[in-house]
């Protein structure tokens, strides 16, 4: 089972305040640990929202919207791409990892549709297109 763990953001975070050597190493701990268990796939912190754009959609129609955005607790300021055999165990990983901001924060767990999620409407031609396109990815 495929999940994206989502660190959420905080005003620290908005407000760009890095973390220190210390943290680092805590979480580059955690990230060795995933790693060497094969569960990371990915993971990254992202900027503050000041430095990201939207692009919201109607129709035809595409409106960009600078940064910052509002409501700090639904954006995003970190992520890592689990393998885990289910959500208990992304759940006991989440519950090993150090506090990822200077105050109180949150880490959402949520699991990636598989193609079986799909039923019929994931046709072998729908099959075939998503196993080129990993190819491709995994070929650059």
């Amino acid at each position: 089972m495929r999940v994206m763990v989502i660190v959420k953001a905080t005003a620290d975070s908005e407000a760009g305040t890095l973390p220190t050597t210390a943290d680092m190493a805590e979480m580059g701990a955690l990230n060795e640990q995933l790693a060497e268990a094969g569960i990371l796939r990915s993971g990254d912190g992202l900027k503050p929202s000041v430095n990201g754009k939207r692009v919201a959609f109607d129709g035809p129609g595409r409106k960009v919207i600078d940064g910052p955005f509002a409501a700090t607790t639904e954006l995003i300021a970190g992520f890592w791409i689990w393998e885990v055999a289910d959500m208990a165990e992304a759940v006991e990983w989440v519950k090993r990892c150090p506090n990822p901001m200077p105050g109180p924060s949150e880490i959402e767990i949520r699991p990636f549709y598989e193609a079986s999620d799909f039923g019929e409407a994931f046709t072998p031609d729908l099959a075939e297109l998503e196993d080129r396109v990993r190819r491709i990815i995994e070929d650059k």
